[in-house]
């Protein structure tokens, strides 16, 4: 099968379909919906939404990824990495602002697919992935901490920033709600032992269920989703967002930022997911299905969508193998949507904030923040903990830019430390006896070794070459050489220029195909002459002596 071409996974799993994978493909689909259920509602809510917009994110947008998607498993659907880019967005732009911003990134996403770069996104650090990843979740902890406690804040207070919600919950802990605090602990304490009780029904569901029955039944004083949002159980309808050119510029860098993450985080849930079944996903056709499935979420007044690891996990623990299960998890959440959506008024926000609590502990990778820290080189914890505290201080947007600077600078400065020159020894026979077993070099013959990639961190090393007085001939060396960039090139024809002006001869052993090929489209390679470049140091010696009696 071939994984990287543009052909939807669905059609191809439809040719060996039968009934009975049918059939377990609905179970999963259920099941999946019931996670999704209260998943969804929280994240729009963290998300600065109403809770029907996150049921609208998880049809539309789950619908057109299982149809169009590259994997045979995946759940698309809001998740908890969208939550506070999402947050800024509308605090910053508004609903409309959101929606441009969200169909650019789906823009961005078809082309990525249509280029074929989904290979790309490997060459993100992982550093940075679990950087930003833990950032993330740290910030959704951080801006249900209001929640949790039952805080009231004055009207007014800016609370868009990760460090603006600090401060307002510091400066209000005055109003904490001990009622809140009990619902809340009491929901977080269920999602954590549930799943050791019963792991089929989905523990999100259960809090929620203890939430509404607690507030419900007590009538203690603890804010509900009806409390703060009007809840709505119509269907999805367009809506096109108003667009001026002003507001594409002010859209376009959120836009770049939500495409660069729903890459990361959909191609990431396939390759887990393809570790599971023993298969592999077509991700140029991923991306254009995320591409599709934001573009239909954002007109249907949704919000970004990706790939979720988690409901994707419980679609293949529960037998789901095709996009069918996908697809029928959407049709399955438009009946909640329709029949029971008004009773999402009664969750308790403290159950809402419980669950988020959940969702960030599960995506922080705390484990592996701190054995790369112990463990990685000191390059590498310097990209993982800027881009960990640039997310949950500033945003995504700059964590990802500073920290991909950061990646880039100081692997190029690794390189430039693993590349070199160097002169080769010379010794008199007659007086070195440990130089018995080094080939013998006239003296008009200087011998140097470039070893590792020759770019423009590590062009200088060729300027240290040097001559003498009786030098005729200089073999240079490259068989530890994989790569030449043109300025690497322009430091070679520099020192050849050196050498013809002391009417030195260069000759080349060992070069390999790419720098070869640099040489020759340079024009250098016909410079030094064909015969100037041999296969084998011996060769080259034995041509420099040739040379030297000329």
């Amino acid at each position: 099968m071939n994984k990287d071409k543009l052909k939807p996974m669905l059609f191809s799993t439809l040719k060996h379909y039968s009934m009975k994978q049918f059939g377990t493909d609905i179970v999963s689909g259920l099941i999946v919906a019931i996670i999704a259920l209260p998943l969804s509602i929280a994240l729009a809510l963290a998300s600065g939404v109403g809770p029907e917009e996150g049921l609208y994110t998880a049809i539309i947008a789950g619908f057109i990824i299982s149809l169009l998607g590259g994997s045979r498993v995946q759940i698309a659907g809001p998740t908890a990495a969208f939550a506070t880019i999402v947050a800024g967005i509308i605090a910053k732009n508004g609903m409309d602002g959101m929606v441009l911003a969200t169909v650019i990134a789906g823009i961005i996403l078809i082309i990525m697919g249509f280029l074929r770069l989904g290979g790309l996104i490997k060459f993100i650090p992982y550093t940075i992935t679990t950087g930003f990843t833990s950032g993330i979740a740290v910030t959704i902890i951080i801006g249900q901490l209001k929640d949790f406690f039952g805080l009231i804040y004055p009207k007014g207070t800016v609370t868009i920033e990760t460090v603006d919600k600090l401060k307002a919950f510091g400066s209000n802990f005055g109003t904490f709600n001990f009622h809140a605090f009990l619902v809340g602990l009491l929901c977080l304490v269920i999602l954590i032992v549930w799943p050791k009780i019963n792991d089929k029904i989905p523990a999100s569901l259960i809090a929620v269920i203890a939430g509404i029955l607690i507030v419900k039944f007590t009538g203690i004083n603890v804010n509900t989703i009806g409390d703060l949002y009007t809840i709505s159980n119509k269907l999805p309808s367009i809506h096109m967002p108003h667009i001026t050119m002003s507001g594409i510029s002010a859209a376009l860098p959120d836009g770049f930022t939500i495409a660069i993450l729903a890459a990361i985080e959909s191609l990431l849930s396939c390759v887990v997911a393809d570790s599971m079944i023993n298969s592999h996903h077509r991700s140029n056709m991923e991306l254009i299905a995320q591409g599709c499935g934001n573009i239909g979420s954002a007109l249907f007044g949704g919000i970004p969508a990706t790939g979720a690891i988690a409901r994707t996990a419980a679609n293949i623990k529960n037998g789901g193998r095709t996009p069918v299960a996908g697809m029928v998890h959407s049709v399955v959440l438009v009946l909640v949507l329709v029949i029971l959506m008004p009773y999402a008024a009664l969750i308790p926000m403290p159950a809402i904030a419980a669950i988020l609590f959940m969702v960030a502990y599960n995506m922080c990778q705390w484990r592996t923040f701190v054995h790369l820290c112990k463990t990685a080189p000191k390059s590498d914890i310097i990209v993982l903990v800027t881009t960990f505290v640039l997310t949950v201080v500033f945003d995504l947007v700059i964590a990802i830019e500073i920290g991909m600077l950061f990646a880039v600078l100081l692997f190029m400065k690794r390189m430039s430390e693993e590349s070199g020159v160097m002169g080769w020894k010379y010794y008199d026979p007659d007086d070195d006896p440990d130089g018995m077993n080094l080939k013998p070099i006239p003296p008009q013959v200087r011998v140097y070794e470039i070893y590792g990639p020759m770019f423009f961190g590590s062009s200088g090393q060729i300027d240290t070459m040097n001559f003498r007085d009786e030098t005729k001939v200089i073999i240079i060396r490259m068989r530890g050489v994989p790569a030449l960039d043109a300025t690497a090139m322009h430091s070679l024809e520099q020192f050849y220029e050196r050498c013809k002006a002391k009417d030195i001869e260069l000759v080349f052993s060992h070069v390999n195909e790419q720098p070869m090929n640099t040489m020759i489209k340079d024009g250098f390679a016909d410079k030094i002459g064909k015969d100037n470049f041999r296969p084998h140091i011996d060769d080259a010696i034995e041509w420099a002596k040739i040379r030297i009696k000329k």
